[in-house]
């Protein structure tokens, strides 16, 4: 560029004294130039967006104090956008023949006004032509009759915004019109403001007061820069209405009401709005640029971005950190001799905390104290989402989530989600993008097959935000909904639609409200610090509820009832005051591949006829139990991994009757599995939980059971019996089974190894409990304890190296058949007075103490058992002599001869037989892996677990 030896500095200060005609033909002189006045971005550029009296700051409502990225950009969308409503006059000169030999007529300006060439509108509008600018000086223009617009014009305040107000009622014939910089007010015959049915009009810079706007199809209207106080705009089967930084303030019913389909007739305004809309910059993420809201939480809470793919443990101490002291220097781990304990039942007092495979006799015992091993290996855990949850919880350790659970960026999932996308992409009806709502009643209503699409909008202290009703669609994208006194989104009557990244927090009711068979596709939007539940889903609403960060919820991140049936997978729920995630009174659900972590109550808590399906979730680090299922909850509980919460891994009632299967139980504080029969007032929810959500819109909750849609779900298959089934259950605090129960319970083919107390302790059984084909092992006391008037069937179980007796019963009526009862240091099984056992067919072997000890006068039926002797100084079989109730029959006892000699378990192989009983989510885990463990008991609860209360009752 020939600058004539200036600096670039020099040349931008005196372009900034032009105009917007000069610097347009200044940067049309050549390339230099061009760059040149582009640089003047932020200061002429500025200025001129800044000065312009017909738009305010780009970014207002919402962030007036944010720069846009580019202030000529910024202009240059307000000046095209201003030009909308002249574009049909080509149309009409292009239609007229000899066009370009016509003469274009100049546009007039008519001034109206005191001292000026007209006194009021309406005279001036009787001697307008085509097109022509009329302008209102400023004062008060209060028009006695309806104003009827019949040519097109462009209606303009001169001075500031508010020198010049209007007090009329406007009708529009034509075609197109536009207003701006005026101050609406409604005449003292009629609210409504504002009216057209065909024709196409455009406000800039308006504000609007106490009044009522309609735009009927196939009408078309253009909204920017426009300021609402208690204004009502009323859209009926619009084509396409655009509203762009407005403020809606104050109203005291919906702000903007969109009804009925978008007309199929449109006027000529429809093909230019849609190209406007698709040439403005798309508030749509890009792959770098997902955004984490800006709140006010706690550090751990503002890093948890979408990105996130790994829990941090917070605290001192896990929930199954070893509650003795580790052994003093110079002890001899596993010297001492096993201990009888209360109720005759003998604890291991060793301060090594093995819960190796192979037999743990021998290690550190003298030459005469050995004893014959046998040839065999226990059914160590498997784990279900990866190999992250088999250790213990250290604190501060992260933990690394399998990718089928890490969340993915919105972009990430639209691309995987076509019908998503074309929903994004769609625009008909209205759009309504970067206003603000606020300090009034409602939102926006789109109801009777409307549809609307809202765009970077803040909505705050209203009684609700947004509601769709009968067959409306809505698209939500980026916008913030807090503070409102009702729910934030309420969707019923078969609404629908995508609502995505979105930020929804402290509402009063939920953050999202789903009823009566509405179905929408929620994605990628924070919930979070509702004073209630998160999402509610109930009276047979459904939607697809995926990949969404819902956390700090006063009640359940999502409540799912009355025949509530959403899908819901993929989410993060985590820090609730309550569930996670809470299903009842009939509620039912897919809910897969979650993350549900650190809630107060249980992560999913299932009550009152709720029947979900509960498959491959990630459970873990709550403050109470990990899934608990209440008075009459149902379902299928598949396939979780339920890791490291303080309470118990499953804590259920027997009046209840789910599938709990192929579940990786681990590490928790209390029991792995609890079954209970007494009724501890859980069913009533304090502080709401359970209770019905207060659906003040809608009264008629209960007549919803009426409306049961009737459909075979194959994923629920209903069973008589609750069923624990194929579950890894280990490492947990207290025992790894805990049931007192007054009903039948199955126990089939579980893992159930390294528990802190027993394997399985059966405190009360009034119907039969029957355990078959279960692993127990290594647990730190007994394999199986059976109270008194309990009836327990145990068949073809593996009970090995437990670090108290294989089997301890008081029942009165306990069956042990078909059992391989080998390497507990306690006796292999011990039967205490007045108990009622029949021993058929089993294997039983004890390193340390008796193959079978009677104590008292118990009544057994000992036959045809296999029984190996342990150590040399010990009987294979205790009896009372004087017991003529305990019969022996058809037993055959194995005494050692040579050091040398080893005994296998043969024909049939060591139990349980599980090959064909396994049984995994989805197929892939179509076994289980016999592996002989070498890892270490990290935790040991010292009793106190034996409560028949939930932790979540307990702390409540």
């Amino acid at each position: 560029m020939e600058a004539g030896g200036l600096p670039l500095e020099l040349w931008r200060m005196i372009l900034a004294y032009l105009h917007l005609p000069d610097l347009g033909r200044c940067s049309l002189v050549c390339r230099a130039w061009y760059e040149l006045i582009l640089s003047l971005d932020s200061t002429r550029w500025r200025q001129l967006c800044l000065g312009c009296t017909e738009c305010r700051h780009p970014n207002w409502p919402n962030q007036p104090d944010v720069e846009p990225e580019s202030w000529r950009e910024a202009f240059k969308q307000h000046y095209l956008a201003s030009k909308t409503w002249t574009k049909n006059a080509l149309d009409l000169e292009s239609s007229v023949c000899f066009s370009l030999f016509r003469r274009r007529r100049e546009r007039r300006t008519l001034s109206v006004g005191p001292g000026h060439e007209f006194d009021s509108l309406g005279s001036a509008l009787a001697m307008a032509s085509l097109y022509d600018r009329i302008m209102l000086f400023p004062g008060v223009y209060e028009e006695q009759g309806e104003i009827i617009l019949k040519v097109p014009v462009e209606i303009v305040g001169h001075g500031k915004l508010g020198e010049v107000a209007l007090l009329a009622s406007i009708d529009q014939h034509c075609s197109t019109t536009r207003l701006c910089n005026l101050v609406f007010m409604p005449a003292w015959f009629s609210p409504i403001m504002y009216k057209t049915t065909s024709g196409h009009v455009q406000f800039d810079n308006c504000n609007f007061e106490n009044g009522h706007i309609q735009v009927h199809g196939p009408g078309t209207c253009q909204v920017k820069f426009c300021t609402f106080k208690n204004t009502h705009i009323f859209l009926h089967n619009v084509p396409l209405c655009v509203l762009e930084n407005c403020e809606f303030v104050g109203s005291e019913n919906n702000s903007v009401t969109v009804e009925g389909h978008p007309s199929a007739d449109k006027n000529w305004a429809y093909k230019y709005l849609l190209g406007l809309i698709k040439s403005s910059p798309t508030l749509l993420p890009t792959e770098d640029s997902d955004f984490l809201m800006s709140l006010d939480l706690e550090s751990r809470d503002q890093a948890w971005s979408p990105r996130t793919c790994d829990i941090v443990i917070e605290g001192s101490q896990s929930p199954t950190s070893p509650a003795s002291s580790s052994p003093k220097p110079g002890s001899k781990a596993g010297s001492q001799e096993a201990e009888v304990g209360s109720d005759g039942e003998r604890v291991a007092q060793t301060s090594d905390s093995s819960d190796g495979g192979l037999s743990p006799s021998g290690e550190d015992e003298d030459e005469d104290q050995l004893t014959y091993r046998l040839s065999y290996q226990v059914q160590g855990p498997r784990p279900v989402l990866g190999g992250s949850f088999l250790g213990p919880p250290l604190p501060g350790a992260s933990i690394q989530l399998p990718s089928c659970l890490v969340l993915n960026s919105l972009q990430q999932e639209l691309q995987k989600d076509k019908e998503a996308m074309a929903l994004v992409n769609s625009v008909q009806g209205c759009l309504i993008r970067k206003c603000l709502f606020r300090d009034g009643k409602g939102g926006v209503l789109v109801c009777s097959y409307g549809q609307a699409k809202m765009e970077g909008n803040i909505f705050r202290n209203l009684t609700y935000a947004v509601r769709c009703i009968h067959n409306s669609k809505i698209v939500m994208l980026r916008n913030d909904i807090y503070q409102c006194r009702a729910s934030g989104i309420f969707l019923r009557l078969e609404g629908g639609g995508l609502i995505a990244g979105n930020n929804i927090y402290h509402n009063a009711e939920a953050g999202v409200d789903i009823r009566k068979k509405s179905n929408p596709l929620i994605l990628c939007n924070q919930i979070h610090h509702g004073l209630r539940s998160g999402i509610v889903v109930l009276g047979n609403g459904k939607g697809i509820i995926r990949n969404n960060q819902i956390f700090s919820n006063k009640e359940a991140g999502i409540y799912i009832l009355y025949h509530g049936n959403p899908i819901v997978s993929g989410n993060h729920i985590f820090k609730g005051r309550a569930a996670g995630i809470a299903v009842n009174e009939n509620g039912k659900g897919l809910i897969t591949e979650n993350v549900i972590r650190e809630n107060q109550w249980g992560g999913v808590d299932i009550r009152r006829g709720g029947i979900p399906v509960l498959r491959s979730n990630l459970i873990c680090f709550g403050y109470s139990d990990g899934v608990v299922v209440g008075d009459e909850g149902k379902g299928l509980i598949e396939g979780n991994t339920i890791y490291a919460n303080k309470g118990c891994g499953v804590w259920m009632m027997s009046s209840s009757l789910p599938h709990v299967t192929s579940n990786h139980v681990s590490y928790n504080g209390l029991y792995g599995v609890a079954v209970f029969s007494q009724k501890d007032g859980s069913g009533e929810f304090p502080g709401g939980h359970g209770a019905q959500e207060n659906f003040s819109e809608d009264r008629d909750a209960i007549l919803w059971e009426a409306e049961l849609e009737k459909e075979d779900d194959p994923l629920r298959r209903p069973i008589t019996t609750a069923l624990v089934e194929s579950n890894s259950i280990n490492h947990n605090g207290a025992s790894g089974l805990y049931v007192q129960s007054s009903e039948a319970l199955h126990v089939l083919t579980n893992v159930i190894h390294a528990n802190g107390d027993r394997g399985i302790t059966v405190a009360q059984s009034i119907q039969p409990t029957r355990v078959a084909n279960n692993s127990i092992s290594c647990n730190r006391q007994s394999g199986v304890k059976v109270e008194a008037q309990c009836k327990v069937e145990l068949r073809g179980n593996g009970i090995y190296d437990n670090r108290g007796h294989g089997i301890i019963t008081k029942g009165d009526s306990t069956i042990v058949i078909e059992n391989d009862i080998i390497g507990n240091r306690g006796s292999g099984l011990q039967l205490l007075p007045r108990s009622d056992t029949k021993v058929i067919k089993n294997r039983i072997h004890s390193f340390r103490a008796y193959g079978i000890a009677v104590r008292g006068r118990a009544k057994a039926l000992v036959q045809e058992n296999i029984i190996f002797q342990g150590k040399t100084n010990k009987t294979i079989f205790q009896q009372i002599s004087n017991n003529r109730e305990c019969v022996m029959q058809n037993n055959k006892f194995l005494v050692f001869k040579k050091k040398s000699d080893t005994w296998c378990l043969v024909n049939p192989p060591a139990r349980p037989h599980l090959e064909n009983s396994l049984r995994g989510p989805s197929g892939a885990h179509n076994g289980q892996k016999v592996t002989a463990m070498a890892t270490r008991i990290t935790a040991r609860v010292e009793g106190g677990y034996h409560s028949n209360r939930s932790i979540f009752c307990t702390i409540l």
